[in-house]
């Protein structure tokens, strides 16, 4: 519409005048981020990422088979994929559904090194720590390195184990949300290997974030 008002064919409206001034400042219209996924990037950074998404989406489409590794941050609804992960596992076992859990385990593979999907459950890409950061040689959460606000974190290996089987001893509960802003963005939670008090990380507001 905004182009065939710039040629003079289209009397523009109130609706194409707001549209034009939040494409001018760079800011994602309102009435796009009703349709689509909770994000705080400006518009060029925030089309870019829709591709990104509707091509990952695509790929895994083709063949229906699970990639090697997850974009978890690029699904409309996160939580559906890992609720899934629970559900294939339960009816595989036979497990009841509410005495299950799931798993997390920090890999010292990056997205590259990943050449195939895990036999159950899934390896997920994409995740960034606030607050504190993963260090790969200690196998637990550390505190962040001067400058370094979201460090990415290394392939992360999900899969499905019924309560009774969770080791929480030196776990930090980390919860994980789809955007900075928190809240009403909450995913999940994590239990991430710490040789500190738990209580550390979470004065210090420490989570895992799937889009910065």
């Amino acid at each position: 519409m905004l182009e065939l008002y710039s040629k003079g064919e289209l009397t523009i409206n109130a609706e194409m005048e707001d549209l034009q001034n939040y494409i001018m400042m760079d800011a994602v219209p309102p009435s796009w981020t009703k349709r689509a996924c909770p994000s705080e990037l400006g518009l060029n950074s925030w089309f870019t990422d829709m591709l990104y998404r509707i091509n990952e989406l695509s790929n895994w489409t083709a063949d229906f088979n699970l990639p090697s590794s997850v974009w978890l941050g690029g699904f409309f609804n996160p939580q559906s994929f890992l609720t899934a992960i629970m559900q294939q596992t339960a009816r595989k076992n036979e497990w009841p559904l509410d005495k299950m859990c799931l798993y997390c385990e920090v890999l010292r593979k990056t997205k590259e090194e990943i050449t195939s999907a895990p036999r159950e459950g899934a390896y997920i890409n994409g995740l960034y720590m606030e607050g504190a950061r993963w260090d790969v040689q200690t196998g637990c959460i550390m505190d962040s390195r001067f400058k370094e606000l979201f460090p990415l974190l290394p392939i992360m290996y999900i899969r499905a184990i019924t309560q009774d089987k969770q080791d929480l001893k030196n776990m930090y509960e980390c919860p994980v949300y789809k955007t900075r802003s928190r809240g009403p963005t909450y995913v999940w939670t994590f239990n991430l290997r710490t040789k500190e008090r738990a209580s550390k990380w979470i004065l210090g507001g420490v989570a895992i974030l799937l889009q910065i």
